[in-house]
C-alpha cells in the first residue's frame, strides 16, 4: 500500500479530504447562486446566460469533477462517523450543549442528517432541472426561465425547496469553518473571523436560493 493510500485512509487524511471537498462544494454553491440570481434580469437575459453556460465545453468535465467531489465528501464523512462510533460503542447517557469555547451546535451535531437530506435533494434537483421537461425559446435556446417558473408554481415544491435551503444553510453554517480547521487553518486571531465568515456565507447562500424560490412562486417572474 502506497503512502498516499495510507494517508487517504488515515484519520488525518480523511479529515483533509472532507475539508477539501467541502470547500470545493461551497465554492460551487457560491458560483451557482451567483448565476441563479441572474433570473431577476428577466427571461431573455437568464436564458442567454444559461445557454452560454451549457455550451461551454468545460461544463461536462466540471460536472464530473463536481460529482466525484460530492461522492467523496459523502463517503468519507459517513466512514469517519462510523469509525468514530465503532471506537466508542457506548453513547453518552445524556448529550448537553458544550459551553465555553466549544463550537458544538445544532448544526454541528446534525451534519450527517443534513448531508443525507441534501443527497436526496440534489437527486431531485438535478432530475428536475437537468433531465426534466425542456422548453425552447423562439431563437432555439433552452427556456430554463420557464421551467424554473413552472417548477416553483407548486407550493409543495417551494416548501420542500425552502426547507432544503435551510438545511443547506445549516450544513454550510458549521461545515465551512470546520473545513478550514480540518485543513490546518486554526489560529486564535483568524479562526473566530473564519467562523463568522462561514455563518455569513451560509446565510447568503441559503437566503439567496430561498428568495428566488419565493419570488418565482409569488410573482412568477412577471408572467
Amino acid at each position: 500500500m502506497s503512502s498516499r493510500t495510507r494517508l487517504g485512509d488515515s484519520s488525518v487524511g480523511t479529515k483533509l479530504l472532507i475539508g477539501a471537498t467541502g470547500l470545493f462544494l461551497v465554492l460551487y454553491l457560491i458560483v451557482h447562486i451567483a448565476g441563479n440570481l441572474m433570473v431577476f434580469g428577466g427571461a431573455e437575459f437568464f436564458n442567454k446566460y444559461a445557454g452560454a453556460l451549457s455550451s461551454n465545453p468545460l461544463i461536462p468535465i466540471i460536472e464530473v469533477v463536481l460529482l466525484v467531489g460530492f461522492l467523496v465528501h459523502i463517503f468519507k464523512t459517513i466512514r469517519m462517523v462510523v469509525t468514530n462510533r465503532a471506537a466508542r460503542p457506548v453513547d453518552y447517557q445524556m448529550k448537553r450543549p458544550a459551553g465555553g469555547p466549544s463550537r458544538k451546535s445544532l448544526a454541528s451535531t446534525t451534519m450527517i442528517l443534513s448531508g443525507l437530506w441534501l443527497l436526496v435533494f440534489v437527486v431531485i434537483h438535478v432530475r428536475t432541472f437537468k433531465f426534466g421537461a425542456h422548453y425552447r425559446t423562439l431563437d432555439g435556446l433552452v427556456d430554463l426561465y420557464r421551467l424554473e417558473m413552472e417548477t416553483f408554481r407548486s407550493p409543495v415544491t417551494v416548501a420542500f425547496y425552502v426547507l432544503s435551503m435551510l438545511v443547506v444553510g445549516s450544513h454550510v453554517f458549521h461545515g465551512a469553518s470546520s473545513a478550514f480547521q480540518s485543513l490546518g487553518a486554526s489560529h486564535p486571531h483568524w479562526t473566530p473571523r473564519i467562523v463568522v465568515a462561514g455563518k455569513l456565507l451560509a446565510t447568503g447562500i441559503s437566503g439567496g436560493f430561498i428568495v428566488i424560490a419565493l419570488w418565482a412562486h409569488l410573482f412568477g417572474g412577471g408572467q
